[in-house]
């Protein structure tokens, strides 16, 4: 047999498809991470603004119309009602107007991102100084002195996420990509959930305890990290029940290229592009960053919204998962 033929006898077609799938996948992940992160710049970012009744509509007005729109400005009725809605995530900053002096202050929480913190102070800074006023900044939500950027909640939940498929990946590998039957399932979703209850632990101990990178209640991580794991691991379980080993590269897919970069981490979802912004929110890296953030800085403030969006991930997995179970395999053909 020649070298060319032993070449056509190892690379089959399937092979090739699935070399070609991961070249795709090479391409996406350039794509989106690129596509996301390369040009950041805050745009509608909700923003109070604390005046005198007279002056208030005005300055509204001149902050909505700065040049790209990077504020959604609003009035708010007071500085104890901006300190409010910034804590609850409704705003990303805010303005209070001294009506009797020339002395600002701007209202931040770097704890959901110290890049849009800055960015806020910049801004309003140019504002301030084109009115010949200054501007004074209160952190609000300060991040940890210990948690750099604001980046340790993003890098905690991907790790969860890493965990999650990889996990779910080796358990279809060593087992079959979709379980023989109901009971056998039922015992992979439970090894899921037992291993996600373990990476969960360890994540939320890991960040908070050994390295105090995030403050805030580890049992609450704790209970976050476990949710994350289980729902990565659950979706990727139901996509290997539905496409064998391509359900390992559409959760890569799902979670790596598409969660990733539009979660908020390195940049917060008001300053990504508006594709990234609209489906961070909806996909576990995503989710899992938000609610870490508010966990650790925020008093545990809107997370229910991201809780449901991770449950659902948990239960389409887990219901795919065993619905797949049920079906019954096509015979091996005869020799």
């Amino acid at each position: 047999m020649t070298f060319l033929d032993e070449m056509k006898s190892a690379v089959t077609p399937r092979a090739a498809l699935l070399v070609v799938g991961v070249l795709v996948l090479q391409w996406l992940f350039i794509a989106s991470y690129v596509g996301a992160l390369h040009s950041p710049a805050p745009k509608d970012v909700p923003f109070g603004v604390v005046a005198p009744e007279q002056a208030a509509p005005r300055l509204v007005g001149r902050l909505d119309a700065l040049p790209g729109g990077p504020l959604d400005p609003r009035t708010v009725a007071g500085a104890a009602e901006a300190h409010r809605q910034i804590m609850h995530r409704d705003l990303g900053g805010a303005l209070i107007v001294d009506a009797h002096g020339r002395e600002d202050t701007l209202l931040v929480a770097s704890g959901g991102g110290t890049v849009l913190s800055s960015a806020l102070t910049a801004l309003i800074d140019r504002v301030e100084k084109g009115q010949q006023r200054t501007v004074r900044v209160v952190d609000v939500a300060p991040a940890s002195a210990q948690d750099f950027d604001g980046l340790s909640a993003f890098y905690l939940v991907v790790g969860w996420c890493v965990g999650g498929y990889l996990c779910a990946s080796i358990l279809a590998i060593s087992a079959g990509s979709r379980a023989a039957n109901g009971p056998r399932a039922v015992i992979r979703l439970a090894s899921m959930a037992l291993y996600s209850i373990a990476g969960g632990l360890g994540g939320a101990v890991i960040v908070g305890p050994l390295l105090g990178a995030l403050p805030g209640s580890v049992l609450g991580l704790w209970g976050l990290g476990a949710l994350v794991v289980f729902s990565v691991g659950a979706i990727t379980l139901a996509l290997q029940a539905l496409t064998g080993v391509v359900g390992i590269g559409l959760a890569v897919l799902l979670v790596v290229i598409g969660g990733n970069p539009s979660a908020g981490g390195a940049f917060p979802l008001q300053m990504l592009p508006p594709f990234w912004r609209a489906i961070g929110p909806w996909l576990p890296p995503g989710a899992g960053t938000w609610v870490a953030r508010s966990i650790a800085y925020f008093d545990g403030n809107a997370v229910t919204g991201p809780l449901l969006v991770l449950s659902g991930w948990a239960v389409v997995g887990t219901v795919i998962t065993l619905a797949m179970s049920t079906v019954r395999r096509r015979p091996a053909p005869a020799a």
